[in-house]
Formats: structure tokens, C-alpha cells, sequence
């Protein structure tokens, strides 16, 4: 197992590298993207010889905060929220202190980190991060006790931010209609996990007006390209193509989940994005399966734990079924 693979999650490149065959061999679990995405055809033709116009950036805010449930004036689009995260980071400009488990991003986005148990006193002025849902293993926090644990942070003058990523599919525990009421509450979202398109590299910022202008005086005139815009803007706005998904990812968790189940390993975690495994085989699995040109998502801390993505269909549940069966 190589470095790149311990990292992150979609290095089908680095595996084919190591375990042989091309890209298109490969099935990759790796990640907790929707592997059924919002068709871009429906968004239409995108203007690629004109510079992006303030009023198409307006639309796309106007539309993700419907979707959010929150005001538009508080919804800032960026560029990705793992680089809206570090210039959050930087903004707010306080210690870290990060609830594990968690993206790396939580911590290195930060000069100084500690970790932190949800619902601790920070004991200080800090920026506290959590992710709701876990990553990777897919908790879900109640939304009334991070807003109950956010109260005695903002009392010591400190920020909570919630990395919303994992949100979409199971939006019921959101905090983004609570921030105008929180003058210390940051929510994040993510655009290409729920709708499948990572390649946008599209995030958002709930947060309140003057971290808000401070954000948008850091990114320029110009934070995100012309097809983001026009995708995004579509798909948010999208609500068959929503309701079904969310049903879809659903159907596609219990499938996993049963067919883990025939194996002797149990998923855990509430987004039906992905599920992680505990086990004591995590690298004999995880090698098992990349021979079989399968890639799932290793970690370096934590060796006895494998994430695995939903497979997008029968077929695919199929050959990951096969593989766990036949080695």
C-alpha cells in the first residue's frame, strides 16, 4: 500500500500503479461520492469566452441557500470547502481544536490544533470543527446539541464551524438555518459529494455577514469558474432529481450493508454515502481487494478501519460480493 492511497480517498491512478490494470479496471469505492451524478446536460450550454458575471454567482448563492434552508446574504460560494476551510482558518485566525474522528483538512488548516470530545469546554477562545456527518465513520450529531455545544464555545469568544459535506443525503440534523441566530456559527457544504460532481471543486460557507464580506474580499471577483456556476446553479434547483437521489443512496446503503453483512462485517456510519469497516484484516481486505482491482479507502492511522463508497448498481455490488468471496 502506498503513501497516496493512506491520504485520500479517488487515487485510482496511484493504485493502478501499484496493483496493475488502467483506470477504466477499476472500481472505486474510495470515496463518498454519489457514483450516480447529476447529469450536467441538463444545465445547458456554459459561456466559456466571457469572463463569469456577478449576477450568475448571485444566482447560484440564491439557489444552494434554498437548498440549505438558510438566507442568501449568509450562503458565500468557494472554490471547495477543503480551501474555504484553510481561509476560514486564517479569517477567524484562532487555534484549532478538531472533534476526531475528522478530515485531515480540520487540522492542518490550522498553525496550532488539538483535538477536542464533542460537547467538551474548550477552555478558550478556539475555533472548534466538527463533521456531521463523521468522517469516516458516519456519525450523526443531534443539530440541537451542536447548537446547545456551540453556546458555551461562542461564550469563551470562540467559533464552532460544522463540515456539513455528508449533509445532503440526510439533511434532517442541519444547522445552516440557525447561523443568523448564532453570531459564532460557520456551517460548510459541499457540492460535489450528494451530486457526484467533485471535479467542480465547489464548496459553500454559511456564516454571518462580516465573515461573510471577509470571505468574499479574500477570494476576489472572480472565486469559481463559468461551468460550476451554471451546473450547480441547475442541479440545486433540481428538486425530482434531489428526492430521487436521496432515495437512491438510501436503497444503495441497505444493499451494501446486507451484502457486508454475508461476509462477517458490519458498516457503520448514517450517511448512505458510504460505510466504514472495523476489522483486525483491514490490510489483507484492502489488499484482496485492490488484486481485484477494487480501491477502498485505507487509513494510516487507524489500520483496522476500510471505508467503502456505495457501489452504483447491482453489477458493481456484484464484483465487490465476488471479491470478498473468492479473494
Amino acid at each position: 500500500m502506498t503513501f497516496a492511497l493512506l491520504q485520500h480517498g479517488g487515487r485510482v491512478d496511484a493504485a493502478a500503479r501499484r496493483y496493475g490494470g488502467s483506470r477504466r479496471d477499476w472500481l472505486d469505492l474510495s470515496t463518498g461520492i454519489n457514483p450516480r451524478p447529476w447529469p450536467v446536460a441538463k444545465a445547458g450550454h456554459v459561456e466559456w469566452a466571457n469572463l463569469p458575471s456577478p449576477e450568475t454567482l448571485v444566482e447560484l448563492e440564491a439557489a444552494a441557500a434554498a437548498h440549505f434552508g438558510c438566507a442568501p446574504e449568509l450562503c458565500c460560494a468557494m472554490p471547495g470547502s477543503e480551501a474555504g476551510m484553510r481561509l476560514l482558518a486564517r479569517l477567524i485566525g484562532l487555534p484549532g481544536r478538531a472533534v476526531p474522528p475528522t478530515y485531515r483538512t480540520h487540522v492542518d488548516a490550522f498553525a496550532e490544533s488539538a483535538p477536542i470530545l464533542f460537547g467538551e469546554d474548550p477552555g478558550a477562545a478556539a475555533t472548534v470543527m466538527i463533521a456531521n456527518p463523521a468522517n469516516p465513520d458516519g456519525t450523526l450529531r443531534d443539530g440541537s446539541a451542536l447548537l446547545a455545544w456551540h453556546d458555551r464555545i461562542a461564550a469563551r469568544d470562540g467559533w464552532l464551524v460544522v463540515d456539513e459535506a455528508f449533509a445532503d443525503a440526510t439533511p434532517a440534523q442541519s444547522v445552516a438555518g440557525n447561523v443568523a441566530a448564532r453570531a459564532n456559527l460557520v456551517v460548510l457544504r459541499s457540492f460535489g459529494k450528494f451530486f457526484g460532481l467533485a471535479g467542480l471543486r465547489l464548496g459553500f460557507a454559511i456564516a454571518p455577514p462580516l465573515l461573510i464580506a471577509s470571505l468574499r474580499r479574500a477570494m476576489g471577483d472572480w472565486p469559481l469558474h463559468a461551468a460550476a456556476l451554471r451546473i450547480a446553479s441547475a442541479a440545486y434547483r433540481d428538486q425530482s432529481w434531489i428526492a430521487q437521489a436521496r432515495i437512491y443512496l438510501a436503497a444503495r446503503a441497505v444493499a451494501l450493508d446486507a451484502m457486508l453483512d454475508r461476509h462477517g462485517l458490519i458498516g457503520m456510519g448514517a450517511s448512505p454515502l458510504f460505510r466504514l469497516v472495523v476489522t483486525p484484516d483491514a490490510a489483507a481486505l484492502f489488499e484482496r481487494l485492490a488484486r481485484a482491482r477494487i480501491l477502498v479507502r485505507p487509513f494510516a492511522d487507524k489500520p483496522n478501519h476500510l471505508r467503502f463508497g456505495v457501489p452504483a448498481d447491482g453489477l458493481a455490488l456484484a464484483r465487490l460480493d465476488r471479491a470478498l468471496r473468492d479473494g
